[in-house]
């Protein structure tokens, strides 16, 4: 954007505008999953906090699933699908190892007429959903932005083998809109990132949804992880704001 006097200026509180969820309407009651696992009851329900488990009938899939969740947020709003100059998906659900979901999306802008619009998949595991969401604040902090929103859709259809991480699975999506004077701010050069070579989850077998799991590495990453993006958050925001320790900061964690 540029002011009256020509020079550039920044947009200002760039974050998330609003969000839809949309889950299958199908489910598996984590009750009846503890008996069918025979396993103690509480197990699902009480110890990981579980009470049902949506999975996939034959008439959906990721595609569709982003496709609703992306109309919904664009009717809920009443946005025309030319407003949107940018739209990036975050996935690890693969049913094309080419086209990305991001251009089963573009369907939806055929009528308005739209094809200008930036972004593609992120894939990495969890993570594809925030680094899609990173990408298209940057895009409207950037001097690409041309005004219109971004859209970023996150979703995932999670399917285990039988075991102890098949409970922790499901299937959903969720849409944001991004953009410029938003309630749910990113706040400009603050923030922090950990990122490592392990294998605690991946997904190698091609022939196979399921992933590969180790449960124990993978919660001693995560917690490393944690840790490590707490410190250097804390150390961005002394230099950033010149103060001294992290007294401020500590209350948001």
């Amino acid at each position: 954007m540029s002011n009256q006097n020509g020079h550039h200026s920044w947009p200002e509180k760039v974050g998330i505008i609003d969000v839809e969820i949309y889950f299958p309407s199908y489910y598996v009651d984590q009750n009846e999953l503890e008996i069918h696992d025979n396993v103690s009851k509480g197990k699902y329900t009480i110890g990981l906090g579980q009470s049902k488990m949506g999975f996939c009938s034959d008439r959906e899939d990721i595609n569709s699933l982003c496709l609703t969740v992306v109309e919904q947020l664009m009717q809920k709003r009443g946005l025309s699908y030319s407003q949107i100059g940018r739209l990036e998906v975050g996935t690890e659900t693969i049913i094309d190892k080419s086209k990305s979901v991001k251009t089963v999306l573009m369907e939806l802008f055929k009528e308005s007429g739209n094809h200008d619009v930036e972004g593609v998949d992120s894939t990495n595991a969890c993570y594809g959903g925030t680094a899609a969401l990173f990408n298209s604040v940057a895009w409207v902090e950037s001097s690409a932005w041309d005004g219109r929103y971004a859209l970023v859709v996150a979703g995932d259809i999670a399917v285990y083998a039988e075991g102890n991480a098949r409970p922790t699975g499901g299937a959903g999506a969720i849409a944001m809109l991004i953009g410029p004077n938003a309630p749910i701010v990113l706040e400009r050069g603050l923030r922090s990132t950990y990122m490592e070579h392990v294998y605690d989850f991946y997904k190698p077998n091609l022939m196979s949804e399921y992933p590969t799991v180790d449960g124990k590495l993978s919660v001693q990453s995560y917690a490393k992880a944690l840790d490590k993006c707490y410190d250097g958050f804390c150390r961005k925001a002394e230099k950033l704001h010149k103060t001294k320790g992290n007294n401020v900061y500590k209350i948001t964690f």
